[in-house]
C-alpha cells in the first residue's frame, strides 16, 4: 500500500492576534502550518500564537539558518501573521523561491516615513511628512509649515500607540517627547518620531488579498472616533459599499498605493482618509486586518480575509477565478464597538450581571473583554486601551442603533474596580 501524500505546508511568521486565524484557514484547505518567530522570545504585548495549531515551530535564528530549516518541509508560502514579521516573510519567501513581495521594498511596508515616500516617487497622493529624532526639529518643522493641526507618531507602531493630533507647537513637543526613547507594542525602539500633515475627512479601515498583483477587496469599514485631547479615539466602525459612496475610490486608489509599495502577494490592512483631494493613505500593514473576526465577516460581507488568505497561497487559480477583480458584499447593517473609559484604578471582578445584558442585545454577535481581574483599566487613547469589543449585525439599522446605544450606557459598568482600601466600588 502506498503511503499518503505528505500535506502541504504553508509558513507563518510571528501569527499573534489576528494571526491566528490563519491556521484554521489553511487547515480547511488540507495545509499543514509551521511557525517562526521573528524575535528571540514571543512578544507578550500582543495575543500569542497557539502554537498547539501548528506541525512545528522552528526556533529564532538568521534568515539563511531559517530558511534552511523550513527548507525540510517543502513549504507553499510563507505568510507574516503579524506586523513584525513582514520583513522576515519577504526575506524567507525570496530566499526559498516561493510567492512573495521581495525585499526591495520592505523598509518600506514597515517604516511608515519610508511608506509614504514611496507613494510620492509613485505620483500616488499622500501626505506630507519629515522625521527627526530631535523635537525641537519636529516643531520647527510644523511651524515653518504654518498649517495647524499636524499629525505625530512613531515610526513603526500600530493601533494607534503614541499617535497623537497637535493643533501648537507645545502640543508637537509633548506628544514627539512622550514617543522619543520608548519602546513601542512591537518591542521596537522609538529612536525617530513622525510628523505629518493633518489629512482631513472620514476614515476608512480596508482590507485586500493579493495574489500575482491580482486583488480582492474583502472589507472597507468606515471608522467612527472622536477627539479626546490630542488623540483620536475609536468608538465603532461600519460598513461602506464597495459599489456607492466613497468605496469605488477607495478601492482604485488602494491599487495605487499597493502597486507603489510592491505588494503583490498577500493580505493587506489599510487606513485611508477621503480628503477633499481623494482617498489618502494613512499606513498599510502586509498582514490581516486587526479587527478580523472571521465568522462575523461571512454574515457581514460574504466572506473573510483569513479564508480567502489561504485560498490564494493554497489554490491560486481558484483564487483567481473565484476572487481575484471582486469585492467583498454588504450583507447586512453591523458594526464594531471599540468601548472606551475614563476610569482609572484595578478591576477586582467583571460584572456577570452587566455582561450578561449585553451578551442578551438582539444584535450582538460576540462581546470581548480586554481585561481580567487583578489588570490596570486606564482611560483610553488608542486601540489597545480600548476596554471590551463588541460585535453587531443585524437586517435592521435601527436595532443596530439601538443596542449601540444601550451598550454605551452600560460601558463603565462591565468592571468592577477596587476603592484604595482594596474592597470592590
Amino acid at each position: 500500500m502506498r503511503s499518503p501524500e505528505p500535506r502541504p505546508v504553508a509558513v507563518l511568521v510571528d501569527a499573534y492576534t489576528t494571526g491566528n486565524h490563519l491556521p484554521p484557514a489553511f487547515a480547511k484547505l488540507g495545509v499543514d502550518v509551521v511557525h517562526v518567530q521573528s524575535s528571540p522570545e514571543l512578544m507578550t504585548s500582543m495575543r500569542l500564537p497557539d502554537l498547539t495549531a501548528y506541525r512545528a515551530v522552528v526556533p529564532y535564528g538568521t534568515p539563511a539558518e531559517t530558511a534552511a530549516r523550513l527548507a525540510e518541509f517543502a513549504p507553499i508560502c510563507v505568510v507574516a501573521g503579524q506586523e513584525p514579521g513582514v520583513p522576515l516573510a519577504d526575506e524567507l519567501s525570496e530566499l526559498l523561491a516561493l510567492p512573495g513581495n521581495g525585499t526591495a521594498q520592505s523598509v518600506a511596508r514597515r517604516d511608515k516615513y519610508e511608506m509614504i515616500e514611496a507613494l510620492r516617487r509613485a505620483g500616488v497622493r499622500c501626505a506630507e511628512q519629515f522625521k527627526s529624532d530631535d523635537a525641537e526639529e519636529l516643531v520647527a518643522w510644523a511651524e515653518h509649515r504654518g498649517s495647524y493641526p499636524v499629525v505625530v507618531k512613531p515610526m513603526s507602531s500600530a493601533a494607534s500607540d503614541g499617535v497623537a493630533i497637535c493643533n501648537g507647537p507645545e502640543e508637537v513637543r509633548k506628544a514627539a517627547e512622550a514617543v522619543l526613547g520608548t519602546v513601542n507594542i512591537f518591542h521596537e525602539r522609538n529612536d525617530e518620531v513622525l510628523i505629518q500633515s493633518f489629512l482631513q475627512g472620514e476614515e476608512y479601515m480596508v482590507d485586500f488579498v493579493s495574489y500575482g498583483g491580482e486583488r480582492h477587496a474583502c472589507g472597507i469599514w468606515q471608522y467612527h472616533k472622536r477627539l479626546k485631547g490630542t488623540h483620536r479615539i475609536y468608538d465603532r466602525d461600519s460598513i461602506t459599499p464597495p459599489d456607492s459612496g466613497p468605496g469605488p475610490a477607495i478601492i482604485a486608489y488602494m491599487h495605487e498605493a499597493l502597486d507603489a509599495l510592491g505588494i503583490q502577494y498577500g493580505p493587506t490592512h489599510a487606513e485611508v482618509i477621503v480628503t477633499p483631494e481623494g482617498p489618502t493613505l494613512v499606513e498599510v500593514g502586509a498582514r490581516l486586518s486587526g479587527g478580523l473576526l472571521p465568522d462575523f465577516h461571512d454574515i457581514c460581507l460574504g466572506g473573510n480575509q483569513a479564508d480567502v488568505t489561504a485560498l490564494a497561497y493554497a489554490r491560486p487559480q481558484e483564487f483567481l477565478d473565484r476572487y481575484a477583480g471582486g469585492t467583498y458584499r454588504k450583507l447586512t447593517h453591523a458594526t464594531w464597538i471599540l468601548a472606551a473609559t475614563d476610569l482609572d484604578g484595578m478591576v477586582e471582578s467583571i460584572d456577570a450581571d452587566v455582561v450578561a445584558e449585553i451578551e442578551a442585545l438582539p444584535t450582538v454577535h460576540t462581546f470581548v473583554p480586554k481585561l481580567a481581574p487583578g489588570k490596570r483599566i486606564r482611560p483610553t487613547v488608542d486601540l489597545y486601551t480600548a476596554t471590551f469589543a463588541v460585535h453587531l449585525c443585524d437586517a435592521s439599522a435601527e436595532a443596530v442603533e439601538r443596542d449601540y446605544a444601550r451598550i454605551q450606557e452600560l460601558k463603565d459598568r462591565v468592571y468592577r474596580l477596587r476603592d484604595d482600601a482594596g474592597a470592590a466600588a
